[in-house]
């Protein structure tokens, strides 16, 4: 089966999605599609540290019964005092947690991979942003997930000016070995697309969102590519020390999953401390 994963944002789909009689069990992305909705991902964090735990719940319409898959992401991200070509250096920890019942079946739960990775993010002028990810999600010993290590990246860009939050964000996955360790999964190379365009009115902030993610080509005859694109509406709303956000998608087009996902997902932003004396990045450009 497909591993749990992603950062601040990333988890499991195939727990749910394995189809039956397959030659091939299917396996959809790795960083869970999606997951990074809402967050200003290109945006660098102010010094400090933080936890980030998005969690969500959905349905897929399986036949002859429903798929259901409960996903949570809790994460730590450090940003650092320390930059790197004039961005702001970050640290993510994720630890991954899953629960699945496929088509009615008895729930299965279970831990996904670790996934450590290094971010750098640049504020490029006044109210553009970007950053890059890269990291890996360690081998696991539970069977339910994949197991296999992957080398994981991610590209975003953010607008945040007049209260906006404009963000594209990629994530791509390489599988280093595609077989799992008992040869009885086969693990594609993915690609993800998460889009986020809110507005900010005082502390509330909503707007539409959406995601796309498909398995890339790969050299086995009997693999069936997965992928899917799905809308939704995010609102959000800073308390404070603690922002909440909430968001709702469902699948608008899907291929080799057997059936559309409707999701809901709750995402706590909470800064553990953050270090005040420490001054803001310069822009890239017009300094």
């Amino acid at each position: 089966m497909r591993r749990i994963t992603g950062f601040g944002a990333t988890a499991l789909s195939a727990l749910a999605l394995l189809g039956v009689g397959l030659t091939t069990p299917q396996a959809g992305s790795s960083a869970q599609p999606g997951q990074t909705v809402g967050l200003p991902a290109g945006v660098p964090f102010a010094v400090g540290l933080y936890f980030v735990d998005t969690s969500s719940f959905g349905v897929r319409s399986t036949e002859p019964r429903g798929t259901e898959l409960n996903i949570n992401l809790p994460s730590f991200i450090w940003a650092t005092p320390w930059t790197v070509a004039g961005g702001r250096l970050q640290f993510v920890v994720l630890q991954p947690i899953a629960a699945s019942s496929t088509r009615g079946a008895a729930y299965q739960s279970g831990f996904g991979q670790t996934l450590l990775a290094g971010q750098v993010a640049w504020t490029l002028s006044e109210h553009i942003h970007a950053s890059y990810l890269l990291g890996a999600y360690l081998p696991s010993d539970t069977r339910i997930v994949i197991q296999n290590a992957v080398l994981h990246q991610r590209f975003a860009v953010t607008y945040n000016g007049d209260g906006l939050n404009l963000t594209a964000h990629a994530l791509y996955g390489t599988v280093l070995e595609t077989v799992s360790p008992l040869g009885t999964a086969y693990y594609p190379d993915f690609l993800n697309l998460d889009l986020t365009a809110t507005k900010k009115f005082g502390k509330w902030e909503i707007g539409p969102v959406a995601f796309g993610s498909t398995d890339l080509p790969t050299r086995n005859p009997a693999y069936r590519r997965q992928g899917q694109i799905a809308v939704g509406g995010l609102v959000g709303y800073d308390f404070g020390p603690v922002n909440l956000q909430a968001y709702v998608t469902r699948d608008v087009a899907e291929r080799n999953y057997d059936g559309r996902d409707t999701r809901g997902w709750l995402r706590a932003i909470v800064p553990i401390y953050k270090d005040a004396e420490a001054p803001a990045l310069r822009p890239v450009f017009g300094r």
